[in-house]
């Protein structure tokens, strides 16, 4: 039996992949991929008024529902035998032909070849328990693009007993099964990648400010909050060394060969910081962090404006219903 037939034992129990390949997974996937399940459960749920009055949906099409399949392509580079997934997009699926639509997905990965012309599309993501017969069937669709693509499939039911992250990635291989070579999936390995940027994002998305007034402290704060305490530590440490030394050579205290020797072995074992890579790269994080900044009170700004044009709409349209009665009397 194989996922070309009916849900295979070999798709519920996959083997393990034997490709070699190292998998890295960014959090920003994961994000977006729960985000768009998200929005599609809110918008396909219905409003609790049709359900009460019986008109609400059959037993098969709550159940969808409640757990309704998202489709996109995740997109990223591969660097020898290192694979490193950093984004997604969402995709349109027809469900009549259990296909992705094609138009829509060579349009988007022309739009993000201009933005990140060094990432390439290197699979599809979907949610789900498992597995099935027709996710073989989008796997093979989009062969002609990537000729081993990967499978993120997201779990997005909630296990509390489970500590491992609810996401399984998949590859496809050839086994022969009853003399006839058949395309399965099989479990590969990843670990989770992350830089500094994302791991300040997706700490305040985890920790968002309690709308009751409570204290926004989190982890992450703290966990800089040291570092910043140790580095001013450090800073002070070697303001005592150098004014030392100063004074060492000015001839106000006499040397000490051996206390010399100390202060140069832990000079030393410094990390130096004046070349020009780390001068570029700590460019680069700041820049990183200020534009993450602008952009957040960037969205803070739409969002008030949104808040102000949404009442004064209210009030308008308040004003105008009593003017025009007023009016009409």
């Amino acid at each position: 039996m194989t996922i070309a037939g009916k849900k295979s034992r070999e798709t519920s129990m996959a083997p393990s992949s034997s490709s070699g390949l190292t998998f890295k997974l960014h959090p920003l996937v994961m994000l977006n991929i729960s985000d768009h399940f998200t929005r599609v459960k809110t918008q396909l749920n219905p409003p609790a008024s049709s359900c009460a009055t019986g008109n609400g949906p059959s037993t098969g099409d709550a159940m969808l529902l409640q757990n309704p399949r998202v489709y996109g392509c995740v997109i990223g580079a591969q660097r020898g035998r290192t694979v490193e997934i950093f984004n997604s997009f969402e995709l349109l699926f027809d469900p009549s032909t259990d296909t992705l639509d094609r138009s829509f997905l060579e349009k988007k990965q022309e739009l993000y070849k201009k933005v990140f012309p060094d990432f390439y599309i290197l699979g599809w993501y979907s949610t789900g328990s498992d597995a099935n017969e027709s996710d073989m069937h989008i796997h093979k669709s989009l062969m002609d693009i990537n000729e081993s693509p990967v499978y993120v499939l997201l779990n997005p039911a909630i296990n509390h007993a489970q500590k491992d992250l609810p996401v399984t990635i998949y590859e496809s291989e050839f086994h022969v099964i009853d003399g006839i070579p058949q395309p399965i999936f099989v479990h590969t390995s990843y670990t989770i990648e992350t830089v500094e940027a994302e791991r300040i994002s997706v700490d305040h998305v985890a920790h968002l400010k309690p709308s009751d007034g409570g204290s926004a402290a989190t982890q992450l704060a703290a966990h800089l909050t040291g570092i910043h305490s140790a580095i001013k530590m450090l800073t002070s440490r070697i303001r005592v060394l150098y004014q030392y030394l100063v004074t060492m050579q000015k001839g106000d205290i006499p040397s000490e060969n051996a206390l010399l020797r100390q202060v140069s072995s832990l000079l030393r074992s410094l990390p130096a910081a004046q070349s020009e890579k780390f001068r570029d790269d700590f460019l680069m994080e700041y820049n990183d962090k200020l534009l993450m900044s602008y952009l957040a009170m960037l969205t803070n700004c739409t969002s008030n404006m949104n808040e102000v044009v949404d009442k004064f709409n209210t009030a308008y349209e308040r004003n105008s219903r009593r003017g025009g009665r007023n009016t009409f009397l």
